[in-house]
């Protein structure tokens, strides 16, 4: 099957600005699309990052019950470790689906090798040259209606895409999701609330971690939907999802916590949140505020200093929601014996899913 529906990626999308030393997609920036560095350090950090995630949700990347996935998408798949760790464990998902990039149907000449995870990005992040066969990775801007078959995909995964989707698509981009499931298709998301919190309520308005918080949510709020963590279960209820299930979990910023488990968490998230307090500020608040890059990094520095202090328990809310297509397919068949699974106290403290944290 010939690659008739999908081109080489443009250079356009390879070209890069630098701000306060660090270097930017110049397409997603100019376009609002993303305002995250895309340099070695920030690909560093999201190596880092998915292991973390990995310890949080004990290593499980797929939530939902789906036994044999055959056809994965991921959006918004950065460094590309997960697609690349689910199509290892998943080898049954395999070959090619270069040709349903933009096809309302699939062509005939596709159908005979249809298993594949697919990774999508607006940015062309490099790959380890030894991935699975069974994984590909395309450049395409989630803001724009999908052009993937209706009824294709076993699981979507979409994870921290709050920084990427603009505010007024949430919708839609929860509708596109809908309509590429099959029927009986599972949709899993993970998004960070980066609202910092603390477990005994010592952090202030006038702490860092708030300055921070408050400002990173003013920045980019006329773009993006920082707070969309906490509406996932009604947009996927309102797309039309079903057996919707929705988990708070906190994200320790340190070690600080009493549980073992909690505290093992913190201590490795401390190198992710330090570089994370720099690498998400920098462009919204220098080109959005106004801000020095002087003063950037002393509110970064006074940040960082106060998520590393046990005496505010400081924490980032999480929030992890699945949901089901209506309806089943030969590939999937709900039962009593395979019920939904999302993480619960073992991977990370959680609380009841009609919680809210604070705006």
């Amino acid at each position: 099957c010939s690659d008739l529906q999908t081109v080489p990626v443009d250079n356009t999308y390879r070209e890069l600005i630098t701000v306060n030393n660090r270097d930017f997609q110049r397409y997603a920036v100019e376009n609002s699309i993303y305002f995250g560095p895309v340099d070695d350090d920030e690909i560093e950090r999201l190596h880092y990052q998915h292991e973390l995630f990995n310890m949080v949700f004990e290593n499980r990347l797929i939530f939902p019950p789906i036994p044999r996935p055959r056809r994965i998408l991921e959006c918004g798949s950065g460094s590309g470790a997960w697609a690349i760790e689910v199509a290892e464990q998943y080898p049954e998902c395999e070959v090619r689906v270069p040709c349903v990039s933009s096809l309302s149907s699939i062509p005939s000449t596709c159908q005979r090798d249809p298993w594949r995870v697919i990774g999508l990005d607006i940015y062309p992040y490099p790959v380890p040259e030894d991935i699975p066969e069974n994984v590909d990775f395309q450049v395409d801007d989630l803001n724009s209606p999908s052009t993937f078959p209706s009824n294709y995909f076993d699981l979507v995964n979409s994870r921290l895409m709050s920084g990427g989707i603009h505010v007024n698509r949430w919708s839609n981009y929860l509708s596109d999701i809908f309509r590429v499931l099959r029927p009986g298709g599972w949709c899993q998301m993970v998004e960070i609330y980066y609202n910092a919190q603390s477990d005994n309520g010592t952090l202030t308005a006038n702490h860092a971690l708030q300055v921070w918080s408050q400002s990173y949510l003013q920045s980019i709020q006329h773009y993006k939907d920082p707070r969309v963590a906490l509406r996932l279960q009604t947009l996927m209820t309102e797309a039309g999802f079903v057996e919707v299930e929705s988990r708070l979990l906190t994200l320790p910023l340190s070690g600080w916590s009493n549980d073992p488990r909690d505290r093992e968490i913190g201590a490795a998230n401390r190198a992710n949140v330090h570089r994370l307090l720099s690498s998400l500020a920098m462009y919204p608040f220098s080109q959005g505020l106004g801000m020095s890059n002087t003063d950037i990094q002393l509110l970064v520095a006074q940040a960082r200093s106060e998520a590393d202090n046990p005496a505010f328990k400081a924490y980032f809310p999480v929030y992890v929601c699945i949901g089901r297509k209506p309806g089943s397919s030969r590939h999937h068949r709900h039962s009593e014996s395979h019920r939904p699974h999302t993480p619960s106290s073992k991977g990370g403290r959680h609380g009841d899913s009609r919680k809210r944290a604070r705006h």
